[in-house]
């Protein structure tokens, strides 16, 4: 990939033509008054070592430089650099729930904007981890893949959305595995999985899965968000209702939630409308042993400005051994055929 980095210098370029015509318009004022004061076969034979040809060419010269110097100062750039970081960290894989029933508002404004928004503050606050999220209802979606990148960690969360699953439902097992699935490496003990849902599973049983990530080394921290009593869903501005045409309330549903954390030595918290639990888990991550992440990030574009720079002074070196004269020793040859 090519680019400039002050891509703005480049206007400069166009005082190339400007000058251009200004000498010629120079030269032209000059044959005419040069006419006005006599004949011009005259002139040339007073002058003879007078010579146009030398002019323009140091012209050119001075031009052509000039140029170089212009795009070597807008910082023309190839292709990029990758450097290699490598840190002790975690990594870390968000498992976010997105059914309909986490629209419930028993917590303000609902239990996944609050989660999104704890999530944010949790990216705000990360160094060495990397993080990875994968949403779910009745399907589950790689909504980020593995990154070191919290910035574009956070767009990502802005556009969770229950819309971005056409299945709805809640299959917390499918996307255990998933998220199992989606580390950068399939060995190491430095891998959480963080299962954030109300814990309502329509689907499979889940403690195989927590198994399975427990063989594999991987520990799950399970975070409840909503409460007992339950909500009812709002969708559109109507209430969500059941074939009886009854009023559906979503209730939080702990006992799962729990078995999955027991099964793989991790934590189970129940969120609270102060604090999602996010932090609390944290802490505990942290005491965590740490391995070795390679992270590959692009540094910087590789400069080619220098090249100009050099071409540049060696057209100014060229410039200043052209004399404006003609060389009397080297008449004979006409270079410039005057």
């Amino acid at each position: 990939m090519f680019r400039f980095a002050h891509i703005e210098l480049l206007y400069l370029l166009a005082l190339v033509p400007l000058l251009a015509v200004v000498f010629a318009l120079m030269m032209r004022r000059r044959r005419k008054l040069m006419e006005r004061f006599g004949n011009m076969e005259l002139l040339k034979e007073l002058i003879p070592n007078y010579s146009r040809g030398r002019l323009r060419l140091k012209l050119w010269i001075w031009l052509t430089a000039f140029a170089c110097l212009v795009i070597a100062a807008a910082r023309p750039q190839l292709g990029s650099k990758l450097r290699e970081e490598k840190a002790k960290g975690i990594e870390m894989m968000l498992v976010v729930d997105v059914s309909n029933s986490m629209l419930a508002e028993d917590f303000e404004p609902n239990r996944l904007e609050r989660t999104k928004y704890a999530i944010n503050k949790l990216f705000e606050g990360l160094q060495q981890e990397r993080v990875g999220m994968v949403i779910f209802a009745g399907e589950p979606k790689v909504q980020l893949p593995i990154t070191s990148d919290y910035r574009m960690a956070q767009a990502f969360t802005k556009r969770i959305s229950p819309t971005l699953i056409a299945e709805q439902g809640t299959d917390i097992g499918k996307a255990l595995q998933l998220a199992s699935l989606s580390f950068s490496s399939q060995s190491g003990k430095s891998r959480v999985i963080v299962l954030i849902t109300d814990g309502e599973n329509h689907e499979q049983d889940v403690t195989t899965v927590a198994q399975m990530a427990k063989e594999q080394g991987i520990r799950i921290y399970t975070i409840g968000i909503g409460t007992p009593e339950g909500a009812p869903i709002e969708i559109g501005g109507e209430f969500v209702k059941d074939e009886n045409g009854d009023m559906v309330v979503s209730k939080l549903g702990e006992q799962m939630l729990e078995q999955i954390a027991t099964a793989t030595d991790g934590a189970y918290v129940r969120a609270t409308k102060q604090s999602i639990g996010l932090e609390e888990i944290v802490k505990s991550i942290n005491q965590m042993e740490k391995s070795e992440l390679s992270t590959v990030r692009y540094e910087e574009y590789n400069e080619q400005y220098q090249y100009f720079v050099a071409v540049a002074l060696a057209l100014l070196l060229l410039e200043s051994f052209i004399m404006s004269r003609r060389n009397p020793a080297l008449r004979r040859f006409n270079i410039f055929r005057e």
